[in-house]
């Protein structure tokens, strides 16, 4: 449990983030700054909050199947139920607990939807610490906990904020493929794969789409290679354990995808809120990572899809998987009946990579 004004920092850090463009095109961060900022900002007859974490600790090593390249690699967090209603549920049931026990104070639940700094206000509270890697860290726990919060105009005697026992650890950021953090303690999003497969709405930059490997949403590795993790438990609400077809999909499956597969395949789970488009572009990524040529037949299928963001990744994947001759003739076939210009850029960078021109792009 905090006050409300046991973050004073936080507002000028979350300026000096935003200030940096570190946010990319997430304009919501923006928008919500001054509530954000400060609690009671966004409701200021909050007197006391509440702070409560939910583990969904993995079964396995999250780092393993990177290796397996013909699989795609879906973040730990949404191989199951989208944690904001499963937690969002019990924070209710909690604060009305505390409405009917504690002279009906007023309450508001929030889970992640909300502009709330919980990172830093569960640290004030004792439940863990901010970690060189920005996200929270439990000595009980690990990475691996979920955040809501009850806020309230009950007066409630705080808890003691955590220390930091990060020390001269550095894993969390030099495990990081795209070098997301600038610094310890800051990450820049537009560098971020999470940010990058699940948050941006466009164009995956061509200098980070060989790093994202078989990573189709979001990514766990600064999360996983943390050596507190050495405390974390498996997930026990049933909720929050991975489904065995969301553990390692193969990419051929989710490359077939039409929308009403995708929605039935990842139906309450948070991935399905990217729509299938995002989620091709992601799949088309890990495609032309696989290094498998036997796969080329589902990026084929996808050079002619309707979404110029679908069909811009089929032609890199195409790219990585074709061989020069074959590259060729689909160009002919796809690219010179190309209309879209990111498209078309994507089908003359190809054809010049092909020639040798520009390995470094790919």
């Amino acid at each position: 449990m905090v006050h409300p004004g046991a973050i004073p920092q936080a507002g000028e850090r979350l300026a000096f983030w935003l200030d940096d463009g570190a946010h990319g095109d997430m304009q919501w961060m923006r928008e919500t700054q001054e509530r954000r900022a400060s609690p009671t900002a966004l409701w200021p007859d909050a007197r006391s909050i509440i702070l409560l974490g939910m583990n969904y600790g993995p079964r396995s090593d999250p780092l393993e199947i990177l290796t397996r390249k013909s699989a795609g690699n879906i973040s730990v967090y949404a191989r199951n139920r989208d944690y904001h209603d499963v937690i969002k549920g019990r924070l209710k049931l909690l604060a009305q607990w505390l409405a009917a026990n504690a002279g009906k104070p007023e309450v508001k639940v929030f889970v992640d939807t909300a502009p709330v700094m919980e990172k830093p206000l569960a640290a004030a509270a004792g439940l863990g610490w901010q970690g060189k890697h920005t996200n929270l860290v439990s000595r009980e726990y690990g990475s691996w906990l979920f955040l809501g919060s009850i806020f309230t105009t009950l007066e409630l005697e705080p808890d003691e904020a955590e220390t930091d026992h990060c020390g001269n650890c550095r894993a969390c950021l030099d495990i990081c493929p795209t070098q997301a953090f600038p610094a310890p303690y800051r990450l820049d999003a537009r560098r971020c794969i999470s940010y990058l497969t699940i948050e941006h709405k466009g164009h995956i930059p061509r200098e980070f789409r060989a790093a994202i490997g078989n990573r189709i949403y979001g990514c766990d590795d600064c999360l996983a290679i943390c050596p507190w993790n050495k405390f974390a438990r498996e997930a026990s609400e049933a909720k929050l354990v991975a489904r065995d077809e969301l553990q390692e999909p193969s990419l051929s499956m989710l490359a077939a995808l039409d929308d009403a597969a995708f929605r039935e395949l990842f139906s309450g789970s948070p991935v399905k809120r990217i729509g299938l488009q995002r989620f091709l572009r992601n799949v088309l990524i890990a495609l032309g990572n696989s290094g498998d040529a036997t796969l080329m037949p589902c990026v084929h299928a996808r050079l002619a899809d309707e979404s110029p963001l679908v069909r811009a990744m089929a032609v890199w994947a195409a790219g990585r998987l074709a061989t020069p001759g074959e590259f060729e003739e689909l160009d002919i076939s796809f690219g010179l009946v190309e209309t879209d210009p990111d498209v078309r850029e994507e089908w003359a960078l190809g054809a010049l990579e092909r020639m040798g021109g520009t390995g470094a792009l790919s």
